[in-house]
């Protein structure tokens, strides 16, 4: 089995479908933000604050050539990982790449939802938040498109749309 990679915007499901799907396909999952901080002994956080995005972006670049020779892995990648460098070519060239879709309304409600703290958007309210989500998929769909594959996840509300999903995810890539 080739390598899949789940890219797309933060809050869009990557780790949550990842897992699943890594879980279904009986594979290791990784979680590129999780990998680079066990790798660091830091998070993500405190190394943007330590770094500044440029180097958190140095790093991300390089444990994606780690990890991503990796053999039979479910990979998610952070939002920005496909846009930057050479990495979303890079990606294309060694497995299944596959983007996870959604409205900007409904990442918004998800990043609410969810309880990490991700510091692209720290401290933003309701309309700072989706405003600056439709600024960012205006710069970042164009990487994003560039994947093999595009799965809607817009409904991905609970653990059985969250299955259904990864069961159209495995029929798209020819794994039934």
């Amino acid at each position: 089995m080739k390598s899949i990679i789940l890219i797309g915007y933060m809050g869009s499901g990557k780790t949550t479908v990842g897992r699943q799907l890594a879980l279904s396909l009986g594979v290791t999952f990784y979680d590129l933000d999780w990998y680079i901080e066990m790798r660091y002994h830091r998070t993500v956080a405190q190394i943007f604050a330590e770094r500044g995005e440029d180097g958190f972006r140095e790093i991300e670049r390089n444990m994606l050539h780690e990890a991503a020779e990796f053999q039979d892995i479910v990979l998610s990648c952070g939002g920005g990982t496909p846009c930057f460098f050479d990495n979303m070519e890079y990606m294309n060239s060694l497995a299944e790449t596959v983007y996870l879709k959604a409205t900007p309304e409904v990442l918004a409600m998800h990043l609410k939802m969810g309880k990490v703290e991700r510091p692209l958007i720290k401290g933003k309210t309701d309309e700072e938040l989706l405003q600056y989500i439709k600024d960012s998929l205006k710069v970042r769909e164009p990487f994003y498109t560039k994947a093999k594959h595009t799965l809607d996840v817009t409904l991905l509300e609970n653990y059985d749309k969250i299955k259904t999903s990864v069961e159209l995810l495995r029929k798209q890539l020819s794994l039934v």
